[in-house]
């Protein structure tokens, strides 16, 4: 059975919650969880994610990938979030899939034609490739 896309649940939106406020929502779900438990596993430095809490650094131009990485991390931790909830505290829309997650939705895709099927997607993603090349 497949989990339920997540990303596509806008209930999750929460009208006029900024990032500090939803990041200190998370956190209280979180079990104990710290602003420095968050940073490490998010990659992110501890002093840029104290900024982004206590409003002293803006927060509309974190890079994408590491509100994704925030997602993934609270995700990791048991409680239920969107990169649509991420972006919306920072006001932005959530940009298109990632390359990872376009290269997974890509495979499953694939996984899932009969295998000659699967030769031709190959041999047309080569020409594909070629033509690029050459323009």
């Amino acid at each position: 059975m497949d989990e339920p896309d997540l990303d596509q649940d806008q209930d999750f939106v929460v009208e006029g919650e900024d990032l500090p406020v939803l990041l200190e929502r998370l956190l209280g779900e979180s079990q104990g969880r710290t602003q420095k438990d968050l940073a490490a596993e998010a990659g992110i430095s501890y002093p840029t994610l104290n900024a982004w809490m206590n409003r002293t650094r803006g927060t509309s131009r974190i890079d994408p990938e590491r509100l994704r990485a925030m997602v993934e991390v609270f995700r990791r931790w048991g409680v239920r979030t969107t990169p649509r909830e991420f972006f919306a505290s920072v006001g932005r829309p959530v940009p298109g899939p990632s390359g990872d997650e376009r290269e997974a939705q890509l495979l499953k895709l694939y996984r899932q034609l009969p295998e000659s099927r699967q030769r031709a997607l190959v041999k047309n993603a080569e020409a594909m490739l070629q033509l690029s090349r050459t323009i």
